[in-house]
């Protein structure tokens, strides 16, 4: 077999260097080829990397004893962050790498998140760690397509059981990297969020009438991971137009609820992205199914919507303090900004005679982002439900407007 992809391999080499090395070889036996990268502080592999620690800390400015001088392991690995997040990114810039796989307990994950969140869509990003799929990664510091597995029994020493996740990893990241299909990039990118065709119908007709218009079109499923990918989308300039149509995650984030992170609803504005908003299930909080509520939401309407995700239903003081929030996030941005309020209802289980509806609690919204929607957006009430034809007709006629006079760009 042709050494036709090369793999970075990185880990801290003083503590795991049997283990990374283990991964070499079984990259290097499916005819893969590796480089290694050394992200370690105090000591030194048993045989040199092709880029040591020392070069990982001066790629972010700073240097070996510098970290060994701070006498804080914290500050020490955050050194190392820096440099490999860089270093990686370089690599991958100048045609080096084709993916990477990082291997570590708490300190070597928190250091593959920044070099996972420095690489491009579409880079094989694979992490080895104890506290894979763990509570204790915020969303907010996860690349849009990592993956990852667990590093079971593998804290000390190579062993039957570590090897087996070991070598999956191996064979992924190379399998990963020879069959990716990068965003091809040829045709403009509108990135839009939604859930499911159940309740929130708009993308059906959306999704083919704007590739009729030469677009690509990228639909985010909401629940927080799916938030997170749009957002780390936007932040890099992406998208040509967004329409962030189902915000719930702000008022998830806000309400203690499934986050996407606290820049949800910011960074299309930050890179002035032409964008266009709707307030999609604002009225709903979103839970982990499996776990108890929190006290202050545990005598709220909630619907199970299956063993993984629980609804909570907010009142109307809680309603106001999400617009309020919608309204906050989008006085910052930096582009053309709508926002439709859709004055009937947000989702399918809100309109007239649904389980949800709530006449009081919609007009407490709409009141709120009346009355604080800053001036730097546009506030288009429109008099229909979310899911009517006349808001999917509305946002064409807002796109084709911004099409024609440049400011998205085709």
């Amino acid at each position: 077999m042709t050494q036709d992809k090369t793999i970075l391999v990185i880990g801290t080499y003083d503590t795991k260097d049997d283990e990374l090395n283990y991964m070499r070889d079984c990259i290097q036996g499916q005819g893969g080829h590796v480089l290694s990268m050394d992200i370690s502080v105090l000591g030194d592999p048993s045989e040199p990397t092709d880029y040591s620690k020392h070069a990982v800390a001066e790629e972010g400015g700073s240097s070996i004893q510098e970290a060994i001088d701070s006498g804080d392991e914290n500050h020490a690995m955050q050194i190392m962050a820096r440099g490999g997040a860089l270093l990686a990114l370089r690599l991958y810039r100048e045609g080096k790498i084709d993916g990477v796989v990082v291997l570590g307990g708490t300190m070597g994950t928190d250091v593959a998140l920044d070099i996972c969140q420095a690489l491009p869509l579409g880079v094989p990003k694979y992490v080895v760690s104890t506290v894979s799929f763990s509570h204790l990664l915020p969303p907010e510091r996860l690349a849009a397509d990592i993956q990852m597995i667990l590093w079971a029994g593998g804290l000390y020493g190579l062993n039957s059981v570590c090897k087996s996740s070991l070598s999956q990893a191996a064979g992924a990241v190379l399998g990963a990297a020879r069959a990716v299909e990068k965003p091809a990039k040829d045709k403009p990118l509108i990135g839009m969020t939604s859930f499911g065709k159940t309740i929130l119908h708009y993308m059906v007709t959306l999704k083919p009438a704007l590739e009729e218009r030469g677009f690509e079109v990228a639909v985010f499923h909401a629940t927080g991971m799916g938030g997170r990918a749009f957002e780390s989308l936007a932040a890099e300039g992406a998208f040509a137009c967004v329409m962030d149509f189902a915000t719930q995650e702000v008022g998830n984030h806000l309400m203690g609820g499934l986050s996407a992170g606290a820049d949800r609803l910011t960074n299309a504005g930050a890179t002035a992205t032409p964008q266009i908003v709707a307030p999609a299930c604002y009225d709903l909080v979103d839970f982990v199914g499996w776990k108890p509520l929190p006290e202050r939401m545990g005598d709220k309407p909630a619907h199970d919507h299956n063993r993984l995700l629980k609804s909570v239903v907010l009142d109307n003081d809680e309603r106001r303090e999400v617009a309020r929030t919608h309204s906050e996030k989008l006085s910052t941005a930096k582009g053309p900004t709508t926002f439709i309020m859709p004055k009937g209802g947000c989702n399918e289980w809100d309109r007239p005679g649904a389980p949800l509806h709530d006449a009081d609690g919609l007009a407490a919204f709409i009141d709120e982002i009346a009355n604080t929607m800053p001036a730097n957006v546009d506030h288009h009430p429109l008099d229909c439900h979310i899911n009517d034809a006349e808001f999917c007709d509305t946002v064409l006629a807002i796109f084709d407007q911004w099409v024609a006079d440049g400011t998205i760009k085709a």
